[in-house]
């Protein structure tokens, strides 16, 4: 449905979001919204209702934000276990923190991690990933691909 990638190194601080940059598979529906430069991405709580049948309706509209990209601990950060976590309304999801435990800066290690982000009927939800971590990291080719599986079988 819609793809948002950051190729370019940055560093992101404790707390702060991954900003990415390009928009190389727009969401045509208009239930993914992106301001580019940014790393939040609004999902929209649309409910398709199939021809009224009761056994189709549903309270939530089900999106699979599927991440993955390379971080290290920069020059003159202190090797130790870093992290990042898919964040929903700006909260983390405990659930997909992705951990790794560089042995020397600079040395980078791929994570990835999907997660089901269910958004309530007619309502919306941010969704970015942050540093989890107590430093700064560096991060590299970050891609986030959200679809939406239950509008794609119908």
């Amino acid at each position: 449905m819609a793809e948002f990638t950051a190729n370019a190194l940055q560093t992101v601080n404790p707390g702060e979001m991954i900003i990415f940059n390009s928009n190389p598979v727009p969401c045509r529906s208009g239930l993914v919204v992106f301001r580019a430069e940014t790393g939040d991405i609004t999902l929209k709580g649309y409910v398709p209702d199939f021809n009224n049948c009761p056994c189709c309706r549903q309270n939530f509209a089900n999106y699979l934000v599927d991440f993955g990209a390379n971080i290290a601990i920069p020059e003159g950060g202190t090797v130790g276990a870093i992290s990042l976590a898919i964040a929903v309304d700006s909260i983390s999801i405990p659930a997909s923190t992705m951990i790794v435990t560089p042995a020397a800066a600079q040395q980078f290690f791929n994570v990835i991690r999907a997660i089901n982000a269910a958004v309530l009927k007619g309502c919306c939800q941010s969704v970015s990933v942050r540093n989890t971590s107590s430093q700064p990291i560096l991060v590299q080719n970050a891609n986030i691909i959200i679809s939406r599986p239950d509008l794609a079988v119908r």
